[in-house]
């Protein structure tokens, strides 16, 4: 009889302890099913977010074009080696726009090599026919893909963080994170390459964008560029808008690195030459 009940009491705890096994491995599967359930909702969530942004800097985009007026920029443009604190040569022009796509250039100004002033030209040019062409090159559903990256405070204003992902390999399309202002949909910096290098020349392209309010425009007021380039070596491009002439208005800019379709527009470093910030 004690032997049954050993054998009773044993079967007993056998049968206990492989409920307590299925209960855990049940607690377990339901957990990372929550999991995963959480990670779904949290992906669509951030998708919906990132469709609402995207639809927010289209109305912005249309809003900001519809607010342009015609106005000329003095723009100084220095070209650096690997040394940066000192310019192998600088250029100053104006740049004059006329909405919508009109843009017209003068050199006013060369000093160093004439290997940048030939550069300058060329981007200038280049500016000047993308101007044209901008629906190619605007930051829309078009031309990219956005997923967002996450969400922070710059200057104690909230932005949106999104990865831009070119639709098509294209020199003039980019890749690389864009800060977004939460309240304006308006862009604020871009940090990152051209989705097509624009020449065997050039490798390794870093770019950053800023862009701001002038005269209640939204333009693209800085930009730093470098690459490594072959023979060459590191090769940098700052520009800085020093004014600018709007009518009825005359705003001096804060003394910042280029802006975007300067050198990205302006990539005639086609053959070789290349370039190295938020509001």
């Amino acid at each position: 009889m004690q032997n049954s009940w050993f054998t009773l009491l044993e079967t007993g705890q056998g049968h206990f302890h492989m409920l307590a096994r299925q209960q855990i491995c049940w607690v377990l599967f339901l957990y990372l099913v929550g999991g995963t359930a959480t990670a779904w909702a949290q992906a669509g969530s951030s998708a919906q977010l990132a469709e609402t942004i995207v639809l927010g800097m289209a109305r912005a985009r249309v809003a900001g074009r519809a607010h342009l007026r015609p106005y000329t920029v003095t723009r100084s443009y220095k070209l650096f080696g690997r040394d940066p604190t000192k310019s192998k040569a600088e250029v100053i022009a104006n740049i004059a726009f006329v909405p919508p796509t009109s843009k017209k250039y003068s050199i006013q100004e060369t000093n160093g090599s004439g290997m940048g002033t030939i550069l300058v030209r060329r981007m200038l040019v280049g500016e000047a026919e993308v101007e044209k062409e901008h629906l190619a090159t605007d930051l829309s559903a078009d031309n990219y893909d956005f997923r967002l990256v996450r969400q922070e405070e710059v200057v104690g204003q909230r932005c949106y963080v999104l990865e831009l992902i070119p639709r098509r390999k294209e020199q003039y399309l980019l890749h690389g994170d864009v800060w977004v202002d939460a309240e304006t949909y308006l862009p604020l910096r871009f940090e990152g390459a051209f989705a097509k290098s624009p020449s065997w020349w050039v490798r390794d392209v870093r770019l950053t964008f800023v862009f701001g309010d002038v005269g209640g425009m939204w333009l693209q007021t800085s930009t730093e560029a470098a690459a490594d380039v072959r023979i060459l070596g590191l090769s940098t491009m700052v520009s800085r808008d020093m004014k600018y002439d709007i009518p009825e208005l005359v705003a001096a800019s804060s003394p910042a690195p280029a802006t975007i379709l300067e050198l990205m527009l302006g990539w005639p470093f086609r053959f070789g030459a290349s370039p190295p910030s938020t509001k």
